[in-house]
């Protein structure tokens, strides 16, 4: 008997590979988990930034911005994360990948021209990202997840239920020393883009933005928890998308 055809699709991992960081051989190894799961031949290069150009997106469906920085060239990555936005390509930013994209939702739809990451080291007046002053590297910490969010949807079952407002929560990894600004906090939570994941003292770990096929970013690691058994329900619902988008 014939066996049915795998779906192809491709997906761009953006950033500067290290074969000696975690969060990026297991980016590869989520990604293998997922699609095997989903039945799924998936080709998932990097890209280092520099070599981002016009034609990133005639060649993948979907980008996944991944953890690391600072970046090799911050405005191509940049452009490449406004062209998902405003153009529906399923996006998936985690850790350094979420820092800048919401770096570039802060510039481009918030209107703050002037914001950027302190790991760049140039002076600004406008960190939106700044150096937490409590590193979240290395760490496993709780997280609430907003009701009637796509990441909540996302998660299902294998979230727990519930705290006292109707949370769910779970628990996700750190690999991170930067994050929001609680100075801008207010201002981020006040665009279209939805605030879906914090911590216990209320600080933004996830944001999507609602309407999108999927542009979600989440300051903490998912890649790091999938496994071939149990794959992340992330990484496997951002891959859905990119197919749905694909085949559209």
């Amino acid at each position: 008997m014939c066996k049915p055809m795998s779906r192809k699709i491709s997906i761009a991992l953006l950033g500067e590979f290290d074969p000696t960081f975690e969060p990026h051989t297991a980016t590869n190894a989520a990604v293998d988990h997922a699609s095997a799961q989903l039945g799924l031949d998936v080709n998932a290069p990097w890209v280092a930034t520099d070599e981002i150009d016009t034609a990133l997106f005639e060649n993948f469906h979907g980008i996944w911005v991944t953890p690391g920085g600072p970046y090799n060239d911050l405005d191509k990555l940049l452009w490449a994360i406004r062209y998902a936005r405003e153009h529906e390509v399923p996006c998936l930013a985690t850790c350094g990948g979420f820092q800048h994209m919401v770096l570039e939702y802060a510039r481009n739809v918030l209107g703050l021209q002037d914001a950027h990451h302190e790991e760049y080291g140039e002076p600004a007046t406008c960190l939106v990202i700044k150096r937490l002053d409590h590193t979240l590297a290395g760490r496993a910490l709780e997280l609430r997840i907003a009701t009637d969010s796509r990441i909540a949807a996302i998660y299902g079952e294998s979230a727990n239920r519930e705290t006292a407002n109707g949370e769910s929560t779970v628990i996700e990894r750190y690999f991170c020393n930067f994050g929001i600004n609680p100075e801008y906090a207010e201002q981020l939570k006040g665009g279209p883009m939805r605030v879906t994941a914090s911590d216990s003292e209320g600080e933004v770990r996830a944001m999507e933005l609602p309407g999108h096929p999927f542009f979600i970013g989440t300051l903490f690691v998912p890649q790091v928890r999938s496994t071939s058994e149990q794959p992340h329900p992330l990484i496997s619902a951002y891959l859905r998308a990119v197919e749905g988008a694909y085949r559209a």
